[in-house]
Order: structure tokens, then sequence, then C-alpha cells
């Protein structure tokens, strides 16, 4: 797979504090540039952002980011809010602590009424692997594909850990078939990202790749 196909699998990511509309532009007009799948910008320039794209490419943003335990009402507003702004794509973050305290159920409730907050837009599910255990890991897999949600999403990219190859393999295994799979945090190589796909991965959530394919021109 060449950097261009590559790059089309990526959601070219600004999530930094302290972005600036001029940071966020220059990712917008890279991803227009390099083709990217999406631009993944904090929810208070989607609406500048979409207005600037004018469809060129898709824009991504952030519900209950990064720590997940917003209540439910919250984040369904941030959500519908985002889609009256333009946004084509949510990535949500789950609530961490109530998976475990056992609380799946709410878990699962929570996640099928940020989609129906969605509408047709795309729903990624990050569900921060790194701090949890397999059989939670396993048993999200369950409540992403009961849910409706689009896609099961490794990490924030904000806590201890990013992606791994093992947390997508695990994924691969027990998610539903219509359930597709986003790699986010640490991924900063082509050979990172090319195995990231290889293992069936859908989308990869990085800025670094578009910064290789700016090298190499």
């Amino acid at each position: 797979m060449n950097i261009g196909e590559i790059l089309s699998h990526c959601d070219h990511t600004l999530l930094a504090v302290d972005a600036g509309w001029e940071d966020i532009r220059r990712i917008c007009d890279e991803g227009v540039k390099y083709k990217t799948a999406s631009v993944c910008i904090p929810a208070c320039y989607v609406k500048q952002a979409a207005e600037y794209l004018n469809g060129k490419t898709a824009v991504c943003t952030v519900i209950g980011f990064p720590n997940g335990y917003s209540t439910t009402a919250a984040k369904v507003f941030e959500a519908k809010n985002a889609v009256e702004n333009g946004a084509d794509e949510i990535d949500m973050v789950i609530n961490v602590g109530w998976v475990k305290s056992g609380r799946y159920g709410d878990v699962l409730d929570e996640i099928k009424q940020i989609k129906a907050a969605c509408g047709d837009k795309i729903l990624k599910v990050i569900i921060e692997a790194c701090l949890l255990t397999d059989d939670e890991k396993i048993e999200l897999c369950r409540m992403v594909t009961q849910a409706g949600a689009d896609f099961i999403k490794t990490s924030t990219g904000f806590s201890k850990g990013g992606a791994t190859k093992e947390d997508i393999a695990l994924f691969a295994k027990h998610i539903g078939p219509k359930v597709k799979m986003k790699a986010a945090g640490g991924i900063r190589t082509i050979e990172d990202a090319q195995a990231y796909l290889d293992l069936g991965c859908e989308r990869l959530g990085t800025s670094a790749i578009v910064k290789l394919a700016k090298e190499l021109e």
C-alpha cells in the first residue's frame, strides 16, 4: 500500500488544548491536499471548519473528550450540537468508570443515545483500551456492536497508552460484522500505519502520516 492509500484511511488529527484557528485551518488544508479520510478537530471549531472546507473533506470531532465521564445528557447535547454545526463524524469517549463498576447497561444505553443523536453521521466509540482488562475490552466489543455504532476506537491519545496491535487483533475477533476498527495514539511511522491496516483497521487517528508525506515531497 502506498502512502496515498494509507492517507485515505487517516483521520488527520489536532486536539491539542492550545490549538487556535490558524492551526485548525492548516490541518484542514492538509486534509484536503493529502486526501485524508477526515480532519479530527475540537468541537468549538467544527462550524468554522465545515464552512471553510465546504465539503472538501469530512469533519470529525470528539465528544466527552478525553475523560468520558460527562453525563449522558451532556454527551448527547454535544453530539447533536456538533452535527448541527456540520460534523460528519463523531468520536465519543465511553465512561470507563462505569465499565470498572460493571455498569454495562448504562454504557450500552449511552452509546445508543449518542448514536441516535448522530442520525446518519458516523459514530466511533473510544474505549480507552489501555485502562481496561481483556475481558472488559471483549464486553465493550459486544456493547459497541449491540448499540449500532460504526466503529470501535482504541484510544484518545491522552491517557497512559495508545493503540496496540494486540488490542486490534482482540477487537477483530469480538466485534460484529458491521463494526469497523480505528487505531489511535502512537502511530508515528508508515510501518505502524501499514501494520494496523493489515490487521483490519479501516481508520487511523494520527497527524504523523501527513508530516511524513510532506517530508517525502
